[in-house]
């Protein structure tokens, strides 16, 4: 058959009264879908998806499968979190044959199994959780999830390393993968997509862990700069990119002389090695004497960053520190740092520019080669800059 005479079909999406959610699946639930959820151990995973679940119940029968914990213990938490539907079903359970009978018995739209590892079918001889069983497990709940058009979100627990327990395969055999983020010392939490049949992998949705359960954060960029102090030092704020989003977020550095040893370096929220190496280059580049000085390194709020454009930003905030001096709290920073210490271009550079614009920012330092033909709002300062050393002389003059 050739490709142009395949009949289109619109898809159905069932959306969530979290817009949040619904951007990151691709616009809301897609009936007969297989979607896998990743995170650490009491990130919010099974919060968010009994959240979702609530919601879901009012919209279609929902079969909730827990092999962790009670049906006690889970409504005691579903309460907590909305109103229950008549039509939301739990089953404590683990064992993949009697799902599977309760599954042809209450034919549910949506399907929730907590987690993946705890299911085990008895036609294999391994352990519950081993590689062969989360195969196995997986590939019967793929098959309901598309004989019986089951939209099925599947709980899977991480390993040390970051990644995705159980086989390889198993991210290939669903149809989007999606991270649960975030510290557990903080109440930011982030979902991303890492594979999405249905939508773009470049959207993200970020939450608040309150005692309600999880709240959308509908302005992160407001919230994570709440808090900074006016005429801190150490301090710069960046426009980061979280999928198509634009954030801004704060950086703080920490510069100490050692006192013995070794200079410290240590980074939380950013990436050690990208830290080490601005740290380098404002060395060499920049004349900041930094071998003898022990730094502290972090994004405030918990988030995470990891993107080129973060450079300048982390420079500027190091610099503060080290020359004792703040920086003006209406600018923000965006640019790559070189190893010859030029500032190299970003992408998505308007949009960043427009985010500043829109939460107040006079002033925006940027790649010079990235601003030509830009069109930018009237209120914002843009000032295009080459070399490392150029914005700080004009940062801190």
């Amino acid at each position: 058959m050739k490709l142009a005479e395949v009949t289109s079909i619109d898809v159905n999406r069932t959306k969530t009264e979290m817009d949040e959610f619904n951007r990151v699946l691709g616009g809301g639930v897609v009936p007969g879908s297989l979607v896998l959820i990743g995170g650490d151990p009491g990130i919010g995973k099974s919060t968010l998806l009994l959240q979702v679940s609530t919601q879901l119940s009012h919209q279609g029968t929902v079969l909730y499968v827990s092999g962790e914990e009670s049906a006690e213990q889970i409504k005691l938490r579903a309460e907590r979190l909305g109103d229950i539907d008549s039509e939301f079903y739990l089953y404590a359970e683990t064992n993949m044959q009697n799902i599977r009978t309760e599954i042809e018995k209450i034919k549910p739209d949506f399907l929730i199994i907590d987690s993946i590892q705890t299911v085990m079918s008895p036609e294999i001889s391994s352990v519950q959780g081993s590689v062969s069983q989360v195969r196995e497990v997986t590939a019967e709940l793929m098959q309901l999830a598309k004989t019986n058009n089951i939209a099925t979100f599947i709980v899977g627990h991480m390993t040390k390393e970051g990644t995705l327990a159980g086989p390889r395969t198993l991210e290939h055999m669903v149809d989007t993968v999606l991270y649960f983020e975030g510290e557990r010392q903080h109440t930011f939490r982030i979902l991303r997509a890492v594979k999405n049949r249905f939508g773009s992998t470049n959207e993200i949705g970020i939450f608040e862990m309150q005692s309600g359960g999880l709240v959308e954060v509908i302005n992160p960029s407001e919230v994570f700069l709440e808090e900074r102090l006016d005429g801190a030092t150490g301090s710069s704020i960046v426009v980061t990119m979280e999928g198509t989003r634009p954030i801004l977020a704060e950086v703080q550095a920490l510069v100490t002389p050692t006192m013995f040893g070794n200079a410290k370096r240590t980074t939380t929220g950013l990436d050690f090695n990208r830290a080490s190496l601005i740290m380098a280059v404002l060395e060499k580049r920049a004349g900041l004497l930094l071998q003898n000085q022990d730094a502290y390194l972090k994004s405030a709020g918990g988030v995470k960053l990891d993107e080129p454009a973060i450079d300048l930003a982390v420079a500027v905030a190091i610099a503060s520190s080290y020359k004792d001096l703040p920086t003006n709290p209406q600018e923000c920073f965006i640019g790559e740092i070189g190893l010859t210490g030029e500032i190299r271009r970003v992408n998505r550079i308007e949009q960043r520019i427009n985010e500043a614009a829109k939460l107040g920012f006079t002033k925006v330092y940027a790649p010079k080669n990235s601003l030509n033909g830009l069109k930018v709002p009237d209120n914002i300062q843009v000032i295009g800059v080459t070399t490392i050393g150029e914005v700080l002389k004009k940062v801190f003059s």
